[in-house]
């Protein structure tokens, strides 16, 4: 897995909130894997949620425990990176998103899933 994560050593206690490439192995079961892109415009295979962006809030009770890897991911970035900011806030420590979104896993020749 191609994981680059801002190191916290020096800020103990901080989350964690790192980058996942495109590529990198989303399949991993360890991993919940939340599409947080609204409105609908496709998904990673293996996504384990759907969570608007601007409702993470409302649907901790879905979420693993706070310490467990949670990757985030949009079309482009900029929903997952609000919604990572929102985990942070609420207490998650583990958070990661994936770099360029859908449009960098696409781009990088990686299948999208389009279901209705």
């Amino acid at each position: 897995m191609a994981i680059s994560v801002r190191d916290n050593a020096e800020r103990p206690g901080q989350p964690c909130l790192g980058k996942l490439s495109p590529g990198c192995n989303v399949h991993d079961d360890a991993l919940t894997l939340v599409n947080v892109h609204i409105p609908y415009e496709g998904e990673l295979p293996a996504t384990d949620l759907f969570i608007p962006f601007n409702a993470m809030a409302d649907h901790t009770g879905e979420l693993p425990a706070k310490e467990a890897p949670i990757v985030l991911y949009c079309r482009s970035g900029s929903m997952s990176t609000q919604a990572a900011k929102r985990l942070a806030e609420l207490g998650y420590t583990n958070i990661f998103e994936l770099d360029g979104g859908f449009n960098a896993w696409q781009a990088a020749g990686y299948e999208l899933l389009q279901k209705e």
